[in-house]
């Protein structure tokens, strides 16, 4: 049974969301507070999570960034603000979709499915908050590999110490490539990796931001050694 943590304090929606999931046979816990969010992430373990931006203790789209550090998790975020803005940065931050309020039960449902369709198959075992990190603040950065690394906090690539500025879409495929080394993305799972902002990306337009990775991580970008093109597939990071 899959299972959603859904962290909204307002009583009423929180109680359809819970009432509804759990009738289509989710398994539901409801927390209010971002601060017992992380606590659920350690002992509910769950498959997604449907993410309020503005809580008691805690508001805005860092919020999405907090969280994202803390799990692998897909997560839905579910919001008052029907802005582009508003969709954009709480993108930005990580999350893998954005619900205005109010909004249709079986919409919900539909894109809950179809996130955890997506992030299945590259994510098969979700990453659950460390223990550890409950008390303390959140890795900015995950661990170095040749060189290189991914600023968290500042959505930036790190190579040899040197931050690497990059754009929206650059960096989730960057990040995408550096959580599943030496797995080969096909252009339509990169494509899906980007599509939550990036609404026209196509094949090509893959093929020109992996060409800008390599400009800007790759020595020699016609000879890369980080991605690496797999003929007729896609590409794939290669972990030493």
């Amino acid at each position: 049974m899959t299972r959603v943590l859904v962290i909204e304090d307002d009583p009423i929606i929180g109680e359809m969301l819970t009432l509804y999931l759990a009738e289509e046979n989710f398994e539901v816990r409801r927390v209010e507070t971002a601060r017992e969010g992380k606590s659920a992430l350690c002992d509910f373990l769950p498959d997604i999570m449907l993410l309020d931006l503005m809580l008691p203790d805690a508001s805005g789209t860092e919020l999405c960034a907090e969280f994202r550090q803390l799990t692998a998790v897909p997560i839905i975020v579910i919001s008052m603000k029907p802005s582009v803005t508003a969709r954009i940065q709480a993108i930005s931050y990580g999350a893998d979709d954005y619900l205005v309020k109010p909004f249709s039960m079986q919409e919900l449902k539909v894109r809950m499915e179809a996130v955890l369709r997506r992030t299945s198959s590259l994510s098969p075992v979700a990453q659950p908050i460390a223990v550890s990190q409950l008390s303390g603040s959140a890795p900015s950065s995950m661990d170095d590999q040749h060189g290189l690394a991914l600023d968290l906090e500042r959505r930036t690539i790190v190579l040899d110490g040197v931050h690497i500025e990059t754009t929206f879409s650059e960096y989730e495929i960057m990040k995408l490539f550096y959580q599943h080394p030496n797995r080969v993305f096909t252009r339509e799972e990169l494509i899906n990796a980007v599509r939550g902002i990036d609404s026209f990306v196509n094949d090509r337009a893959i093929d020109v931001h992996v060409t800008n990775l390599r400009r800007k991580l790759e020595k020699n970008p016609k000879e890369p050694q980080f991605i690496k093109t797999v003929w007729g597939v896609g590409y794939k990071f290669l972990k030493g």
